[in-house]
């Protein structure tokens, strides 16, 4: 997803994304431990995607579109 669509979606969907990325990151962290991981290269998606996320939430704050 790119930042210009993100930008389009309300700070709550933001929020919901962010939540679901997190569990992702951690159930992957969780394969990685017990040896099941089949794709190492899914860390680095869902690390940029959440960055992603929160860069698009930062801008929001500044520009006071987001409620903290």
């Amino acid at each position: 997803m790119k930042a210009s669509e993100l930008r389009d979606k309300k700070p709550e969907e933001l929020q919901e994304m962010l939540v679901e990325l997190l569990r992702e990151q951690f159930n992957l962290r969780m394969q990685k431990g017990s040896g099941q991981l089949g794709k190492p290269s899914q860390f680095k998606t869902v690390r940029r995607k959440i960055a992603q996320i929160k860069t698009v939430m930062s801008e929001m704050s500044k520009n006071g579109e987001l409620k903290s």
